[in-house]
């Protein structure tokens, strides 16, 4: 799958909160300074060439609904992030982090916890 812009992420982002919508249904749950209509348009436009996205018309409206979860969108994006600066060693990574933000022995603990489910 085609690797979206820091612009593209963030429509996308509203698109999966509110699971379809309009563009101007996106605006309203954007941050000032909104971009103009016509960009978060085009950039709907490009998810939807991309195939993130289907468009289905309400009215004289397009409704762009998510066709990739959230949740596959972040496993494919760790993935490639993994692969690209960490030789696709998800332990490099977590050692990177786990030095480099300083973790505790007990944040450490934690997240071992949370990933075995306890």
């Amino acid at each position: 799958m085609e690797k979206l812009t820091k612009q593209e992420e963030e429509v996308m982002r509203h698109i999966w909160s509110l699971d379809g919508c309009t563009v101007k249904e996106m605006m309203g749950q954007m941050e000032e300074p909104r971009p103009p209509y016509t960009t978060v348009a085009s950039v709907a436009q490009n998810l939807k060439r991309k195939g993130y996205v289907s468009q289905r018309q309400r009215g004289n409206t397009y409704v762009y609904v998510p066709q990739i979860g959230q949740s596959e969108y972040k496993r494919q994006f760790m993935a490639g992030f993994v692969k690209d600066y960490f030789r696709g060693s998800f332990r490099e990574m977590v050692s990177f982090f786990a030095k480099e933000e300083e973790l505790s022995p007990e944040d450490l603990q934690d997240i071992i916890n949370e990933i075995e489910g306890r």
